[in-house]
């Protein structure tokens, strides 16, 4: 018997399934997940979909206009930098309300999307920001010297449209 009839397959392999599977259906658990790899032969744990979920970089975020939490991966392999359309779309869409102190950046997003923003930002390339922190609803993003957090945040609200 092989290993895919058998319902096992390589983690690897198992963890690109659960990508794709993320991007065709609105996955609101980790058991809906486990149920829709066995439609697809492949026999998983909530234990090992919770690891893979984490390995990929999977986070949950509010469906726009919508009451519901989703699994979502970000868009593009962490070693690519986010086009600056992206940037625009992901900020105007996710952030809320931008405020600084000194040399932070204190971003606002619908709960559960803050990763969102972070992971956009943090691949952006984005000059005079050095990295970002998120929470549940809320970045804070580390502004270079001699930039500083107002003058990064003045960008990045311009970015957002705001």
């Amino acid at each position: 018997m092989s290993d895919a009839s058998s319902g096992r397959i390589s983690k690897a392999r198992r963890q690109h399934l659960v990508g794709r599977l993320l991007g065709e259906h609105e996955v609101t658990s980790q058991e809906q997940l486990v149920e829709l790899l066995a439609l697809e032969g492949v026999s998983a744990t909530q234990a090992t979909v919770s690891r893979d979920l984490e390995e990929i970089g999977a986070v949950k975020v509010r469906v726009p206009g919508v009451d519901r939490l989703v699994y979502a991966v970000a868009e593009l392999p962490r070693d690519q930098v986010v086009p600056a359309d992206h940037l625009r779309r992901v900020l105007g869409e996710w952030v809320v309300d931008v405020s600084s102190s000194l040399n932070l950046v204190v971003l606002r997003t619908p709960p559960g999307s803050a990763h969102v923003v972070a992971s956009a930002l943090d691949r952006s390339g984005l000059e005079g920001a050095l990295g970002t922190v998120a929470g549940d609803d809320t970045v804070i993003v580390i502004a270079a010297e001699p930039t500083g957090g107002a003058e990064l945040a003045a960008h990045l609200a311009e970015i957002a449209g705001q």
